[in-house]
């Protein structure tokens, strides 16, 4: 259990919005440190969470600070790209698709074109899964920029988009687009 002082308002909200269930599947791309992984793992009772991280010492964090939920078997943390994720699934999680993929302030989504990562991430999904893509751009005006550009990415590429937005205490902004397959990619 993280204490709640701990937790940055981003990730409370972020894990909030995933309406994690008890059996749920879920991929975390950017783990960090690992707190929304301890988030969703207090959730959990036999559902279970993947981490991944390009950082080896974000992973050890993440290793050290769910060591608990890690030996439970309610969390894998791995060291990793998503664009490398596709052996990983492989070799690792026996093709293993999840109910919830998210990502928290990772850019890679709006900085450049997603194409390969949303191809690999919609393989990754079950039919009824979303796309969780969660941001607290450093600028208000960042928001709205993100708000364009996301949810046409992600139609693009066969997800059907929504955003929300909210703010933290503090007034900082805060936008998730998420993203369900659309048309005959449900199946």
């Amino acid at each position: 259990m993280v204490r709640a002082a701990a937790v940055p308002e981003r990730l409370r909200w972020a894990v909030d919005l995933l309406r994690v269930a008890p059996d749920d599947r879920l991929l975390e791309i950017g783990c960090g440190n690992g707190i929304a992984v301890s988030l969703v793992c207090d959730r959990l009772v036999d559902g279970r969470i993947v981490a991944i991280d390009r950082s080896a010492a974000a992973i050890r964090q993440a290793e050290r600070r769910n060591r608990d939920h890690i030996s439970a078997g309610r969390a894998v943390v791995r060291l990793g790209a998503l664009e490398e994720f596709g052996v990983l699934e492989q070799s690792d999680l026996d093709g293993e698709r999840f109910d919830k993929i998210f990502a928290v302030n990772v850019n890679l989504f709006w900085t450049r074109s997603p194409a390969a990562e949303l191809t690999l991430l919609k393989r990754l999904l079950r039919p009824a899964g979303g796309l969780y893509l969660c941001y607290e751009p450093p600028e208000a005006t960042r928001v709205a920029e993100l708000v364009k550009r996301l949810p046409v990415s992600l139609a693009k590429h066969g997800f059907a988009a929504t955003a929300v937005t909210s703010a933290t205490t503090g007034s900082t902004s805060l936008l998730c687009v998420s993203g369900r397959l659309a048309g005959p990619e449900r199946r």
